[in-house]
């Protein structure tokens, strides 16, 4: 039985290089093996529109990453595999997000601030240049992941706080709405979240100083060569601290490999040396997955067909959840008999409440209709796992008692307690 989701995208906005190999393709293609392991996998395009004002340049990056997913081994078979536009639901997620989301919460985004303090120190208007689109991209952003209810979602450090946002405009619909979203949290390789590029800094389609995953061998030998690096001579032992060539070479080689590289920077080993080091290393990782790429690239037909076909399987999971979610907000046929959905209504049900306490840990409790206690946790690693026992109890109900019994204690009337998850079941149905 698959118990965690897992989510990734890739923007449509450039050619998919080594950074986005290392921080997204090949760590989730993994995990797209594990049996546990439900994977869902998008091509965002809306999200290329907000920097991209070439549409052939869009068309032709989806293509090119849809090919490198499945050139990287991805199985449309085993995992959701889909393009973010064919998926109508999740523009509509985002502007119910959007009702529920603060403005000062998408002030504090940080391309959003970066764009701000840019214009403010040339003197400029704050917002000049801003599109509404780059101000509510965040928001786009958490309908991505909250729409197949992500437990996990690979990010590498600057998109951290974009997860955090997810989970926050979670918490305001459940608390609004009662419990439709999981909280998702980050996925992250600490020593290979971010690349470096040519350059240094950041590798970035925006800085132009990415290293094209698939380039032919001869093209990416010139590109490590042309790696910047000081001026310390053959023979003068160099510091891996900092040295973005050491950094790429991490992120593709053992323990054994790197140790070894780190043991030559200490024994003075020459630029071009280490260099061709890191080009061996790379081109015998990425040589059998170009052969691949290089043929699916020539077959764009097979790739729409497949990408249609992700698209039919992400859209039966989205649409019965955004009609879900619909009914929840109020937009309900007239003609049907509902319940008043004031927010004293909504209160007067059980409910239960996730929160973390002082020590770091995650806790949950149920509470009945009048605010008695029905149910403690205990305190959890994560908000993931506290919010999974959640989705257990109120999929399976009493049930589910016996197997989270060391996580819980109960209060009161047990026959309580039964009614109060019978409620969650019956409401799910």
């Amino acid at each position: 039985m698959k118990t965690q989701r897992v989510l990734t995208g890739i923007t449509t906005s450039g050619t998919p290089h080594l950074g986005n190999y290392v921080g997204a393709i090949r760590p989730t293609v993994r995990a797209s093996r594990l049996a546990e392991v439900e994977s869902f996998y998008f091509l965002a395009d809306y999200h290329a529109l907000i920097k991209v004002g070439e549409p052939a340049r869009v068309q032709r990056s989806t293509l090119e990453i849809a090919a490198t997913w499945l050139a990287c081994g991805l199985d449309p078979e085993r995992v959701t595999f889909y393009r973010q536009s064919d998926v109508p639901e999740i523009p509509e997620l985002t502007w119910l997000l959007t009702c529920v989301t603060g403005k000062g919460v998408l002030n504090r985004a940080h391309a959003y601030k970066a764009s701000v303090d840019k214009n403010t120190a040339a003197g400029e208007d704050p917002d000049a240049g801003v599109t509404a689109g780059l101000f509510m991209y965040p928001v786009l952003m958490a309908a991505d992941i909250l729409m197949f209810n992500a437990h996990q979602v690979p990010v590498g450090r600057d998109q951290i706080q974009h997860i955090e946002m997810a989970r926050d405009m979670a918490a305001s619909f459940n608390h609004l709405y009662g419990e439709h979203f999981t909280l998702p949290e980050a996925a992250i390789e600490d020593h290979v979240a971010t690349l470096p590029g040519l350059d240094g800094r950041k590798m970035s389609k925006s800085y132009d100083n990415t290293i094209p995953l698939f380039v032919p061998r001869e093209q990416l030998r010139k590109l490590i060569m042309g790696i910047l690096t000081d001026s310390r001579a053959p023979g003068e032992p160099k510091s891996t601290e900092g040295s973005a060539l050491f950094q790429l070479y991490q992120a593709f080689a053992s323990a054994e490999e790197t140790a070894a590289l780190a043991k030559a920077y200490a024994e003075g080993i020459a630029w071009g040396d280490a260099k061709q080091m890191l080009f061996e290393r790379l081109d015998h990782e990425i040589a059998p997955l170009r052969e691949v790429y290089d043929r699916l690239i020539q077959d764009p037909a097979q790739i729409e067909k497949t990408l249609k076909a992700g698209a039919q399987k992400a859209r039966a999971i989205a649409t019965p959840f955004t009609a879900r979610l619909r009914d929840a907000v109020g937009l309900r046929r007239l003609d049907s008999v509902v319940a008043t959905t004031t927010k004293a209504a909504r209160s007067a049900a059980p409910a239960f409440k996730q929160y973390r306490e002082s020590d770091g840990l995650f806790y949950f409790k149920l509470v009945d209709a009048g605010g008695q206690l029905l149910l403690q946790s205990t305190g959890f690693a994560s908000g993931k796992d506290a919010a999974q026992a959640i989705a257990r109890l109120q999929q399976q109900g009493s049930q589910a008692l016996a197997g989270l019994r060391d996580q819980l204690t109960t209060q009161g009337d047990a026959a309580a307690l039964d009614q109060a998850l019978a409620h969650f079941a019956a409401d799910k149905g």
